[in-house]
């Protein structure tokens, strides 16, 4: 899970490429959430699929994982410093996508 890339572009997409880690660093924005909660907001991961995102951010330090000493025992997950700093990142992908969004929308009524 070591990170060796020389191209900064190849090394981001490492750490968040795939279909969920942005999504999962999008939910966790400006809250903290529990493991289900997480699962909830994204309906289609598989729990095992979701178990191993949260590892590799957790190893990569743009997650915190918390775990309380209680039965039945209770986890949460946050965003680190690190983790917050790939917002700006995702809020500009995000409006890149509502542009596309309307501009396909546009062309297919076109036509």
């Amino acid at each position: 899970m070591n990170i060796k890339k020389n191209d900064p572009v190849e090394a981001t997409l490492e750490l968040i490429g795939g279909k969920w880690k942005p999504l999962i660093v999008w939910h966790l924005t400006d809250k903290t959430m529990r493991f289900n909660e997480l699962k909830k907001s994204l309906p289609s991961v598989t729990q095992k699929m979701l178990t191993q995102q949260l590892r590799e951010m957790e190893y990569h330090g743009l997650i915190h994982r918390k775990v309380y000493a209680q039965v039945p025992p209770k986890v949460e997950y946050s965003l680190t410093e690190l983790g917050k700093s790939l917002v700006p990142l995702l809020d500009i992908m995000c409006q890149w996508g509502t542009n596309y969004l309307k501009s396909a929308k546009d062309i297919t009524l076109k036509l």
